[in-house]
């Protein structure tokens, strides 16, 4: 892992990784000075829909990392270029939170959460609000002729007591009442590892993904074609990353393991 220390773009999933809830993770902020220290930048990648880009921000700075708008490339963001890229409708049912519906809103889409007549697409997000009518309104979009997409296929997201069910776990009880599956558009999709280093005019060899999900953030930048590490922090053990196929360039327990390649 000593050729961590000269990369110059390290993309970092955030929920598991560098912190869970509100309990930052030990050696966080050294990790992030010395990214900066050694001349490189960081940008935080997660597959979090259910939160904006300014609550995000908020947090970090709450935790006291210090954190700008232009730190984050979200799912929602990712979802957002694809929606301008490929969908010509009329109107979404966004089945998340009033945070997500607002930042598709806010990037010029037509959003609403109650079942309508003229309602072309479905899109699921990570949804702590999540209820029952939504559901229900899946279920009824989904037996006509429409576009069906998912902003992320994660089972669980961490907590500080364990794993939540997330925007991949909803997705599966709908296939089980309707036999439909989206398309999913955040991690393992390699698209935004890539728009991260177009961005920052990265190359390949001088970027890295640093996550704790085997099947979203390794598998992203596996199919990126950049170097990768899995932590041990979150979702993943060691037992289920030895029988997975998908296989990280380095692991590490934790971001304070990694912080000593760093130094």
């Amino acid at each position: 892992m000593n050729a961590l220390k000269h990369k110059k773009l390290f993309m970092l999933d955030m929920d598991g990784t560098l912190y869970l809830d509100d309990d930052l993770f030990e050696g966080c902020l050294e990790f992030l000075h010395q990214i900066k220290e050694n001349g490189g930048r960081y940008l935080f990648l997660t597959n979090n829909s259910s939160k904006s880009v300014e609550v995000y921000v908020q947090k970090l700075v709450r935790l006291g990392i210090e954190a700008t708008a232009e730190d984050f490339f979200t799912s929602t963001m990712a979802t957002c270029v694809y929606l301008h890229e490929n969908y010509t409708g009329n109107k979404i049912y966004a089945a998340g939170t009033a945070s997500f519906r607002k930042e598709l809103a806010d990037s010029g889409f037509t959003v609403t959460d109650h079942l309508e007549d003229d309602i072309d697409c479905l899109l699921m997000g990570n949804d702590n609000e999540l209820t029952f009518q939504k559901l229900e309104d899946a279920c009824i979009l989904l037996r006509r002729d429409i576009t069906y997409l998912a902003t992320n296929p994660d089972w669980v997201c961490p907590t500080a007591f364990g794993y939540v069910p997330d925007c991949g776990s909803v997705c599966e009880m709908l296939w089980r009442a309707t036999g439909k599956r989206p398309y999913f558009i955040g991690k393992p999709e390699p698209a935004m590892a890539r728009l991260a280093m177009q961005k920052f005019s990265a190359a390949p060899e001088d970027a890295v993904m640093i996550g704790d999900r085997i099947y979203t953030d390794i598998a992203c930048g596996v199919n990126a074609g950049i170097d990768t590490v899995l932590v041990f922090s979150g979702e993943t053990t060691h037992e289920m990353w030895q029988q997975n196929d998908i296989r990280p360039t380095y692991t590490a327990e934790n971001i304070a393991e990694i912080l000593q390649y760093l130094r």
